[in-house]
């Protein structure tokens, strides 16, 4: 009969201590100071980067040097409480300015291409909040460039890295569900208000909400061959902290089904139309947000995907479902530019990697063809599977 594992014996029983060592000091193991820590500066000094800021300023491999944000306040506000010694205005200054490494991209998101692209040119790794450009066609570019000039570029989320996800992934390839056919994720709220970006063009509900499902069900299953979609606005009009009511231009609902090898099917649906008792937050969220089905088992993630809460699985041999994997360990979704951090100090490869949030972007650009060709779309991209070996 199967039993309740901890998350370390879960990881020693499925030989992922060494796969997941870039994360070492993410999981509580003890570590000494490296030699070298990554220079980082940080660009955008609004909400996200409060959760951002304080995972790096505790991050024994990085030292932030630099912030920057195009309002004064935030920027000066956010170097006096993480006591960053210099801050900016404007990109040009902060490329300008002292040193660094690795610009950690935390802008609206209509600005990551533009501001990934000014960043490469200047010889600066780069760790982005989703996603990473507006356009497959831009991102693959952010890549080639990387390329040209020697330097690293990596998009959020940092799903991948969750135990929960370790756990689900090593199931599958290890046949505990036999023959995957089929999965579902959701994930929504009311929508943010704090700036009229979400809604704006380049915004919408896929790059904020959908793509943390779309990254994970593609991580699980495998890139999409190919997606059908329905998109649609519900709310036009929105309140925003910023810029007061703005007309709604890009998607707050969506269903988009993915084609993956092996006739494997999956669908995320997403919006900012959804009640939701446990808000924006999703705080003692229990319920499950992803479900896999296989011809000898199905799984359930417990709790949102970049803030997981266990998985309940149940199988032919053991057809009492069992909760595994209850807790996160040091898991956090804001812990990607940290993760990226020791890579670089380290030289050890992450399970993040850019192809997978590149394949992600043009899953998010086939949706919205789709809705508007009324058309499957075939997709070009693809990233190396399994993520977790």
């Amino acid at each position: 009969m199967e039993k309740l594992l901890t998350r370390k014996d879960f990881l020693v029983q499925c030989g992922m201590l060494g796969a997941i060592a870039v994360l070492s000091p993410l999981v509580g193991k003890a570590h000494t100071l490296p030699d070298k820590k990554v220079k980082v500066g940080v660009i955008g000094c609004g909400s996200v980067s409060n959760m951002y800021l304080p995972h790096l300023s505790k991050c024994p491999y990085v030292e932030i040097v630099s912030c920057c944000d195009i309002v004064p306040e935030r920027a000066k506000n956010q170097a006096e409480k993480y006591k960053i010694a210099k801050y900016y205005t404007h990109i040009d200054q902060q490329l300008a300015g002292v040193p660094f490494d690795l610009l950690v991209n935390l802008t609206d998101m209509q600005e990551h291409g533009r501001l990934n692209k000014q960043a490469l040119l200047a010889g600066r790794h780069i760790w982005s909040e989703k996603p990473l450009a507006n356009t497959y066609k831009e991102g693959k570019e952010l890549v080639e460039l990387a390329k040209k000039k020697k330097v690293r570029i990596w998009g959020a989320p940092a799903v991948v890295n969750s135990p929960q996800f370790a756990f689900m992934a090593k199931a599958i390839q290890d046949g505990k569900l036999g023959k995957v056919s089929a999965a579902h994720a959701h994930y929504g709220h009311l929508g943010p208000t704090w700036s009229a970006f979400f809604y704006e063009k380049g915004g919408g509900s896929l790059p904020d909400l959908g793509v943390y499902n779309l990254a994970t069900l593609t991580g699980l299953l495998g890139p999409a061959k190919s997606v059908i979609a329905m998109t649609s606005i519900v709310t036009p009009l929105r309140k925003t902290d910023n810029k007061g009511e703005v007309k709604v231009e890009a998607e707050d609902n969506a269903m988009v089904i993915m084609e993956h090898d092996n006739g494997v099917l999956s669908h995320v649906q997403c919006g900012f139309n959804y009640f939701d008792p446990y808000g924006h937050e999703g705080k003692g969220q229990e319920k499950p947000s992803i479900t896999i089905y296989g011809t000898h088992g199905n799984m359930h993630l417990i709790g949102y995907d970049w803030a997981p809460a266990g998985v309940d699985m149940a199988t032919w041999e053991n057809e009492k479902t069992v909760r595994f994997v209850p807790e996160a360990g040091n898991y956090v979704w804001e812990q990607g530019a940290s993760v990226i951090s020791e890579s670089l100090a380290t030289a050890q490869e992450p399970l993040i990697t850019v192809e997978h949030a590149l394949h992600v972007l043009e899953v998010i650009e086939a949706a919205r063809t789709s809705q508007s060709t009324g058309k499957r779309i075939k997709l070009q991209s693809s990233f190396s599977y399994p993520l977790i070996k």
